[in-house]
């Protein structure tokens, strides 16, 4: 059996990841309650499913604190288990709430809601340990469906190094494993030719290409992952999110991910994303 467990924040997702698994063709259940996730692994395998989704999250109490022995025992028994976990900023959580006027699940009329974004991470902290971590706060449904394709199709026993650009503007990403600030790097943005392009276009490219300054900067990122990657594949890490930031996440970042995932692809299981530029994702 296949089971994808599905947790984190609330409002950072969980539900369109759910509904993304079940239209690729997973048996989905939401919100169960953790203590029942090795019961119904049982009962779902004497009745034939193969491939199974599950949503779990703070609303199981003090059960969610007991997930990494639950996943364990899974596991023992010959399951393939694969945990995403699904994050935010508080302020974008907020937000969010905020819109849809929905109450957080561990609104008590005391808590204000910061405080239950607050008191859900601690809740939430040993499961997030174990997990892919995705950060949603810049991410729409449509990119966020997207990414949750792209992590159901990898090869479970290699590692994947995921490349991430980013802005600082908007803050780090929640998910990154190695950050790497190239702000210091000359920046398209004061070249008006190129200030509504991105580091994925080819007159961008070529700006870039010419600065020596530049390669240094992609040379200097490539040497390190690549003489550190045996070190976090020996210590049994499933993935590694290296993200790269500029002040907008458009050009300097967009180029040096785009540039690194072309070298270790033809070595390495790697994934792209561009977190300011979530319609190419």
């Amino acid at each position: 059996m296949q089971l994808f467990l599905i947790s984190g924040l609330s409002g950072s997702g969980k539900s369109v990841a759910l509904k993304m698994l079940e239209d690729s063709g997973y048996y989905c259940v939401d919100n169960l309650p953790a203590e029942l996730l090795n019961v119904l692994m049982n009962n779902l395998k004497l009745s034939g499913v193969t491939k199974v989704a599950v949503s779990i999250d703070a609303r199981s109490g003090n059960g969610i604190l007991l997930m990494p022995q639950y996943i364990d025992n899974i596991k023992k028994q010959g399951t393939d288990v694969h945990v995403l976990f699904l994050d935010a900023q508080t302020d974008t959580l907020v937000k969010r709430f905020s819109e849809t006027r929905r109450l957080h699940p561990l609104s008590d009329g005391v808590l204000t809601l910061p405080e239950c974004v607050a008191r859900e991470r601690e809740l939430l902290i040993e499961i997030s340990s174990i997990g892919h971590h995705i950060d949603t706060s810049e991410l729409n449904a449509n990119a966020l469906r997207a990414w949750i394709k792209q992590f159901i199709k990898l090869d479970r026993a290699r590692l994947t190094l995921l490349f991430e650009s980013f802005g600082f503007k908007n803050g780090l990403p929640l998910d990154a494993d190695l950050v790497y600030d190239v702000r210091c790097l000359p920046n398209p943005h004061y070249d008006l030719a190129l200030r509504a392009l991105t580091g994925r276009d080819a007159p961008v490219i070529k700006f870039l290409d010419e600065i020596p300054l530049v390669q240094k900067m992609y040379e200097d990122i490539r040497t390190f992952v690549e003489d550190w990657l045996p070190s976090f594949v020996s210590d049994n890490r499933s993935y590694l999110t290296v993200a790269i930031g500029c002040t907008g996440g458009q050009h300097r970042s967009v180029y040096l991910t785009e540039k690194l995932t072309q070298y270790f692809k033809s070595q390495q299981q790697v994934l792209l994303r561009h977190r300011e530029l979530p319609q190419l994702n």
